[in-house]
């Protein structure tokens, strides 16, 4: 196992799936006309892919509740503390990253399924502002709210799970706040919905 691709001290099980690292170039500051556009089609600069390795960690080994709190672009202050016994999904993005592009209908379309189950579902945008995190949304049909975490701030508190700038990362948290699996670079549908429901299901 490589344990570079895993949090210290976290053990699990892990599957590669094959995405390689890149980078590219960002598109500056557009007009309103264009934001949708660039959500279509962003040119990634500095952006560094995951490694596309797929972790699940059993519960012995979860560690501690994460603890983090900050404001989603619609104004809503949110806390790790109102997720007592609800598994939540945590989606670092933003709207130039192609592979954000890619996972997007796959995301919304999960949230659609899990959302009447009690999972919750958040963004944690990592760059952009308001305007072009809710072109990308209108463009993709996110109807899940995200952080503006243009301060680092919840990027700071999950800097054991999410490498600065591999980008997308997704986090499932169990019902106990733990962080029970990762994926590094873009989720699969298939492989995300499973570790969910083994979240929800408490193992």
């Amino acid at each position: 196992m490589n344990k570079q691709s895993q949090p210290a001290r976290r053990p699990g099980r892990r599957t590669i799936l094959g995405l390689g690292a890149a980078v590219f170039a960002l598109a500056g500051c557009a007009s309103q006309d264009d934001l949708a556009a660039q959500a279509n089609a962003g040119d990634n600069k500095n952006y560094i892919a995951g490694d596309g390795s797929v972790n699940e960690y059993p519960p012995g080994s979860r560690g501690s509740r994460v603890s983090l709190e900050g404001q989603l672009f619609n104004g809503e202050k949110v806390s790790s503390r109102d997720w007592a016994g609800k598994v939540v999904v945590l989606n670092f993005w933003y709207a130039a990253c192609a592979p954000c592009r890619a996972e997007a209908p796959d995301l919304a379309a999960l949230h659609t399924e899990f959302r009447d189950k009690g999972v919750l579902f958040y963004g944690v945008n990592v760059r952009d502002d308001a305007a072009t995190a809710e072109a990308f949304e209108r463009t993709f049909k996110v109807q899940y709210h995200s952080f503006d975490d243009s301060d680092g701030g919840i990027l700071l508190a999950m800097t054991e799970y999410v490498p600065p700038r591999a980008v997308p990362t997704t986090l499932v948290l169990d019902t106990e706040g733990r962080v029970s699996a990762r994926i590094l670079g873009i989720s699969q549908k298939g492989t995300l919905k499973a570790l969910i429901t083994s979240a929800s299901a408490g193992s």
